[in-house]
């Protein structure tokens, strides 16, 4: 009699333990919360050059479109957001780490822990690497190679004019070392305007209130 009574009793037993474990596994997010993992746009409003930024420099930007809780608690646009320039990494690829300190609520300040995942509008720059870097795409093998064409063909040009069949020899080369060096510093520089759009991922809950 027992056995029958628990062998009815084994599927409610194991249904109520499978919804009891996938509770525990799903927690609810808490009231007043952006939970780890929303996306937020974002418009900086400083300047950020890689000619003159340092790590350790704090920026500025503001919260481009209003987002909110699923308690419906809402985070206005315009909101302000501090951070700081993490890392500068110059070279052929420069790279520029952006780190977030703060955002502004209604409450007053809070932390903002985030990672920068897009930068919409701005085709030539891109997030590289699990930090969110920002990089400059570089110029393909082909790209940098026309360079140095064009830049040879300018060059005999400008030699042959001034100095015959020697002159043309030396022009391409010295105008195929300018060209290499012009596809070399097209991708050097790093450039955010003030107005520059940022998506960026929230690491940590962001708790409004």
């Amino acid at each position: 009699m027992l056995a029958r009574i628990l062998r009815a009793s084994l599927p409610a037993f194991l249904a109520y333990t499978t919804c009891f474990l996938s509770a525990q596994e799903q927690p609810s997010t808490p009231p007043n919360v952006l939970p780890q993992g929303t996306v937020v746009m974002i418009q900086l409003t400083d300047r950020l050059d890689t000619h003159s930024v340092r790590a350790g420099d704090r920026f500025h930007a503001r919260l481009a479109e209003p987002v909110s809780t699923a308690d419906g608690l809402i985070l206005v646009e315009g909101r302000k957001i501090k951070g700081h320039i993490s890392a500068v990494e110059p070279g052929l690829h420069t790279r520029l780490l952006l780190s977030f300190d703060q955002i502004e609520t209604a409450h007053g300040w809070v932390p903002l822990i985030a990672t920068v995942t897009g930068v919409p509008g701005e085709h030539g720059l891109q997030p590289t690497g699990d930090e969110g870097e920002i990089g400059r795409k570089g110029l393909s093998k082909e790209q940098i190679a026309e360079a140095v064409v064009v830049g040879a063909g300018e060059g005999a040009a400008q030699g042959a004019h001034h100095g015959g069949k020697r002159g043309a020899a030396s022009g391409a080369g010295n105008g195929a070392a300018n060209g290499a060096f012009s596809a070399y510093e097209s991708g050097h520089d790093l450039i955010l305007d003030k107005g520059t759009a940022l998506e960026i991922r929230l690491d940590r809950n962001l708790q409004l209130r």
